[in-house]
């Protein structure tokens, strides 16, 4: 124990001679010394202090020691104080025995015995230190397990994410390669008929129109591949900081005319109608190749789970805000996936439906927040969904969104 902890004494006699004399006899480095001069005044002091012992005058006008000591014993703060009784009375009174019987731990009879009284009171200052310790140590230990149980949980919050990032790992790389697989082995097999054709001298017979298909095909397969390839490094980009966003003006109802006509023989092939509804010319300052992107994917999207029913693309603006809808009618998404298919690698598509790497969704919520905008979607089950791309048609590009 430090002299800035010190053990508290209390003393408690009605005359100040007496508490200045025993005050003297008791002081020291690691003590502090409280004087009462009577039990109200110490009942007081002793219920805003913890005292390691209270020496009390058995013989005080008022309340006398002994009435003190039991009120002490009836209060849970005081109820474990150690008390020392002193008296002037003679032995022949028996106030020893009774001061034992109201929870005493000594008797001093007056004149005092000054080595005696430093003695005792070095023994309870010994034992109040030793009890601090052991609390300071007790409550070390507490601090220590609790520290101890939330370092357990935050490596077991951190096993449980490396597992996850690994098993993420794992099917995303299993992903891949069936998604790159595909358009591969179209393009192996074609190669491999063509060759074929060639070591036959059968070359000749292809007919122009079947060389157009073939060669539409190759360049669908290629066209699959890159938008993969091209959707990785975005999001590599995206987690490092280090995608480029290049603002400059752009008309948007130019835009998004030009990918609704992009998209038209899509649609078509899935018997779906793809409307743009018209609205006034819309100037913002946006990077054009980001925002086609991901008008481009929303209407892939739409058009691959709208279930051949019609797609419509809106717009509005207002303050300096514009927002494009694309509306679809298809099945809808569940509540609990409305945000989860903004995540990497999250697919909607279950159950035989059209697979992806489950990145466009993300790519696209990011390239919108780096334009200080945001993506979001509306939907219930059985009604559709309608994705809202809100931008503001100053600039304010801000560094895209990462994700650990």
């Amino acid at each position: 124990m430090s002299v800035q902890d010190p053990s508290k004494l209390l003393i408690v006699d009605d005359l100040p001679e007496n508490l200045r004399a025993l005050d003297a006899l008791i002081r020291g480095e690691e003590r502090l010394v409280f004087q009462a001069s009577g039990g109200e005044e110490a009942l007081a002091l002793m219920l805003e202090h913890e005292f390691a012992l209270a020496i009390l005058d058995v013989q005080m006008p008022g309340m006398d020691g002994f009435e003190l000591a039991e009120l002490m014993r009836g209060t849970e703060r005081t109820r474990n104080i150690p008390i020392v009784f002193v008296s002037a009375a003679g032995r022949e009174l028996n106030y020893a025995f009774k001061g034992y019987e109201t929870g005493a731990v000594d008797f001093l009879y007056k004149p005092l015995d000054p080595d005696a009284v430093r003695s005792k009171v070095n023994v309870f200052v010994t034992l109040d230190q030793q009890r601090r310790q052991m609390q300071r140590q007790m409550a070390a230990l507490e601090r220590s397990r609790q520290e101890q149980e939330t370092l357990l949980r935050e490596l077991n919050q951190t096993q449980g994410e490396l597992q996850r990032s690994l098993r993420m790992r794992d099917e995303f790389m299993s992903l891949v390669a069936h998604e790159l697989r595909t358009p591969l082995n179209t393009l192996f097999l074609e190669t491999q008929m063509r060759s074929l054709q060639l070591k036959r001298g059968t070359l000749a017979s292809i007919q122009p129109e079947q060389f157009d298909a073939m060669i539409k095909r190759d360049e669908r397969q290629i066209k699959a591949m890159i938008r993969l390839i091209d959707d990785m490094l975005d999001v590599s980009r995206m987690r490092s900081g280090q995608l480029s966003i290049r603002p400059a003006q752009v008309e948007l109802m130019t835009l998004l005319e030009r990918v609704v006509s992009d998209l038209s023989l899509q649609a078509t092939a899935t018997g779906c109608k793809l409307s743009l509804q018209e609205h006034p010319p819309v100037q913002g300052c946006w990077d054009e190749f980001r925002i086609e992107q991901v008008v481009v994917n929303l209407l892939t999207n739409a058009l691959r789970y709208g279930g051949g029913q019609p797609v419509e693309v809106s717009v509005q603006y207002a303050d300096n805000m514009v927002r494009i809808h694309v509306r679809d009618e298809g099945k809808g998404i569940a509540p609990q996936d409305l945000e989860r298919i903004f995540e990497p690698y999250e697919r909607g598509a279950r159950n035989g439906e059209p697979k992806g790497l489950g990145l466009g969704l993300y790519i696209s919520r990011q390239l919108a927040v780096s334009h200080g905008g945001e993506l979001r979607v509306t939907s219930k089950p059985g009604e559709g969904s309608t994705f809202t791309l809100s931008l503001p048609t100053c600039e304010q590009t801000v560094p895209a969104a990462t994700t650990a």
